[in-house]
């Protein structure tokens, strides 16, 4: 976040007061697109940390699974002379781009955000920055798979105890299903790993109960 603003190089990038902003897990999956009209690091900031940050206290987001981070940055739009409102709607056509790229990039084909960002015709974005957030010394244990199943896990428990307490938006739904699909891949790549075979889906052991 201290590096040069390479869309304005007398800015540092945690400065920058416009950008969209796009979250990685250790399996370089994107998992969640944002937008910010302030400080850029403030607000990435503001999801590690969980202060003050809706995706975070929903557990759309698990800030032990941010790797690693994108950043592109607006210097225009962060110039303008407007509202806050306004420098938004500015910013909503960058963030629908990005959301689009990276949920037909992923293997999921889907990203974890509760809301859609409305979608809006695609426009050139500027020159990212990308970066591991995630120091030598810890990544070892933080990507372990047992760990991050251990995580994904819990966290999958703690977001469907949410929805059963609360009227959830459809956004939330589509998000435990999607984190439930990513903890059943995650748990089959382990297996792998480990030589051990995986256990029939249910369809695939009624045929072979069919044909017994």
């Amino acid at each position: 976040m201290d590096q040069p603003d390479p869309n304005d190089p007398t800015a540092r990038l945690r400065n920058a007061a416009a950008a969209v902003y796009a979250f990685y897990d250790f399996d370089e999956e994107p998992i969640y697109v944002g937008q910010t009209s302030e400080g850029v690091g403030t607000r990435i900031g503001r999801h590690l940390t969980g202060q003050r940050s809706d995706a975070v206290a929903k557990f759309v987001l698990d800030p032990f699974e941010v790797a690693w981070i994108a950043v592109w940055t607006l210097p225009h739009i962060a110039a303008m002379k407007v509202k806050a409102a306004e420098k938004r709607r500015q910013l909503n056509p960058y963030e629908s781009t990005v959301y689009q790229r990276l949920r037909d990039e992923s293997m999921f084909k889907a990203v974890l955000n509760e809301a859609v960002p409305e979608e809006c015709a695609p426009v050139d974005l500027p020159t990212p920055v990308r970066g591991r957030i995630i120091p030598d010394e810890l990544w070892e244990d933080r990507a372990h798979k047992d760990v991050r199943i251990a995580r994904r896990a819990a966290h999958v428990g703690r977001l469907s105890q949410l929805i059963s307490e609360r009227q959830p938006s459809p956004g939330l739904r589509r998000t435990l299903h999607l984190q439930a699909q990513r903890l059943e891949w995650l748990s089959n790549e382990r297996l792998a790993e480990l030589g051990i075979p995986q256990q029939p889906k249910a369809d695939e052991q009624l045929e072979i109960t069919d044909e017994d």
